[in-house]
């Protein structure tokens, strides 16, 4: 067995198309996965031996976060890649003193999000046939 070796470092947000294009819409023009803000963004990659295999976009307004365009590859999925980034990118916004983090996340993976103390709120909503709901973080120490 190889010694595996993940990295998370900041990218652009054309580093993010790909992925974004590949898991989220694949049946969609690439244009469809680009955000209008995204030149105003921080993203992130998560590499594994060298190759970016998850992906995560983050929005700043008013000391809160919203996280966007979250994704991993799929035959990356379920090895615990999504977990690595997400997890250290809580911890990096903490540290940064943001108050609050909170994404729109489809309601099958609300789950997932819970695990990391992001609470679904009340608010749903449905795009491109997909249910989303909002879900979201207080950090207290930063409130």
């Amino acid at each position: 067995m190889k010694n595996i070796i993940t990295e998370i470092k900041q990218i652009t947000s054309s580093e993010t198309l790909p992925i974004r294009h590949k898991v989220m819409w694949p049946n969609k023009p690439i244009e469809y996965v680009e955000l209008p803000n995204d030149e105003n963004a921080r993203h992130f990659g998560l590499f594994v031996n060298g190759e970016i295999t998850s992906i995560i976009s983050l929005f700043i307004e008013n000391n809160e976060v919203q996280f966007r365009k979250f994704a991993t590859l799929i035959e990356f999925q379920g090895l615990g890649y999504g977990t690595i980034l997400l997890k250290s990118i809580i911890d990096l916004i903490e540290k940064e003193g943001i108050k609050k983090l909170w994404c729109n996340a489809r309601v099958e993976k609300s789950k997932f999000y819970e695990r990391f103390d992001l609470k679904p709120t009340d608010k749903k909503f449905e795009k491109g046939g997909i249910e989303y709901i909002i879900m979201e973080k207080t950090f207290a120490n930063n409130v």
